[in-house]
């Protein structure tokens, strides 16, 4: 059988990710494949932890990326700092908590979870209040849930956290890069990122960084693999009065090696991912973060007034909107795989349903990144009201793209 060159169709992206990926990071990764111990790869590699530092606030140590998806520095940071029999309070206001819930239960803690209505959020004051009844080690909690377009305040718990000696590990995938993540502000312990959605760099990676706190229950927990082990870190093993990390890929104590000053082998760098990893940072940074803040939120203003303008409805409470995910009710008599479907087949636009109670209620339009731009804000408007007026909703025909415009006329 002969096989077709690649030829991919060319898509407008507005989901909440994976996004369109800057030009300039496709460029980065058709860079020239170095060894992974060469010296300089090694300098590209500090430089990646220090434009982490800077993405997420923090003067940590310890900023580097997993190789894999978001998931696997959920899973990376979780792993490493609990034992069976830990108890970890899950804060749930959508399907990542349950997510965080499910690997922490494969890891043997005892889960206590806390919930709310999907499309909100929690008072912090109530999550800090089981802080205190339940006395967990670890509170984890979603920062930007994607499923339901809710963005959690942190500020007040990080503190309460650190007071209660409770360790305060966060998903920020969806809001890197795209709203503050202010981890040593906040006294977020760990955090984890994601490439494929406001940094605009293909899936793959999974950023974190972690503070000290984390950092000592990691080596009271470490060991080196013996093909790799000198005899003084088998010494160190046998002195721990912890159990080891259970996973050998995830083990942040061995990556600590691997990314620090001893550069111990532990696996086989993504060498191109790293590369667009690290044009992807080097453009936030240059955009600057507060600019970059405030343009997810100036397009997001755009999305809506066009929504509103339409006739649609939004979901969720406007007071706790996530500023990169705009959640939209579906129209009665309107069949929503159908609109997608013919967004993607007759206009090559992309947006998301959603999962579990909300799967068929909604739609979920991204706005992250590269992805966030003008031409894509009125090109998905315009689209929508398409095929919405071919599927007989009923929708305010022609107000979309003028209410987006006088925002965008407001603002310039």
């Amino acid at each position: 059988m002969t096989y077709r060159d690649l030829n991919t169709p060319l898509r407008t992206i507005m989901t909440p990710g994976p996004v369109e990926v800057d030009p300039r990071v496709l460029r980065a990764m058709s860079t020239p494949i170095l060894g992974q111990f060469d010296p300089a790869f090694t300098a590209i590699m500090n430089e990646v932890m220090e434009m982490l530092r800077a993405v997420f606030q923090t003067k940590n140590k310890w900023a580097f990326p997993i190789d894999g998806t978001s998931r696997s520095g959920i899973e990376a940071l979780l792993c490493s700092v609990i034992e069976p029999g830990d108890k970890v309070l899950i804060p749930i206001f959508g399907r990542f908590g349950y997510l965080l819930t499910e690997i922490c239960e494969r890891y043997g803690a005892e889960v206590h979870t806390l919930e709310c209505k999907w499309g909100t959020v929690f008072e912090q004051s109530v999550i800090i209040d089981e802080i205190k009844r339940v006395s967990p080690k670890i509170t984890a909690l979603v920062h930007g849930e994607t499923s339901t377009g809710c963005m959690q305040p942190l500020d007040q718990i990080g503190p309460a956290c650190r007071e209660l000696d409770c360790l305060f590990i966060v998903d920020a995938v969806a809001t890197t890069g795209g709203a503050p993540v202010k981890v040593d502000e906040w006294c977020i312990d760990g955090v984890i990122a994601g490439t494929q959605k406001c940094l605009s760099v293909p899936s793959g990676m999974a950023p974190i960084t972690f503070n000290e706190r984390v950092e000592k229950v990691i080596n009271d927990r470490k060991k080196v693999e013996r093909g790799i082990s000198t005899v003084e870190d088998r010494l160190k093993e046998q002195q721990l009065n912890h159990t080891f990390i259970k996973s050998n890929y995830f083990d942040l104590s061995m990556l600590q090696d691997y990314w620090g000053p001893r550069r111990l082998n532990h696996h086989t760098e993504a060498t191109s991912m790293l590369y667009a990893l690290r044009e992807g940072l080097r453009i936030v940074l240059e955009e600057g973060l507060e600019e970059r803040f405030n343009r997810h939120s100036y397009h997001e203003l755009a999305l809506i007034a066009g929504i509103e303008a339409m006739g649609l409805e939004l979901y969720g409470n406007r007071d706790c909107k996530l500023p990169m995910v705009t959640c939209v009710t579906v129209p009665t008599g309107v069949d929503p795989e159908s609109v997608r479907s013919m967004l993607l087949h007759e206009f090559g636009v992309e947006i998301a349903s959603s999962f579990g109670p909300l799967h068929g209620k909604i739609w979920r339009i991204g706005s992250m990144g590269y992805s966030c731009r003008k031409e894509n804000i009125l090109f998905v408007l315009s689209a929508l009201e398409a095929v919405l007026i071919r599927h007989r909703a009923n929708v305010n025909t022609g107000r979309a793209l003028q209410a987006a415009l006088d925002v965008y006329q407001e603002n310039l």
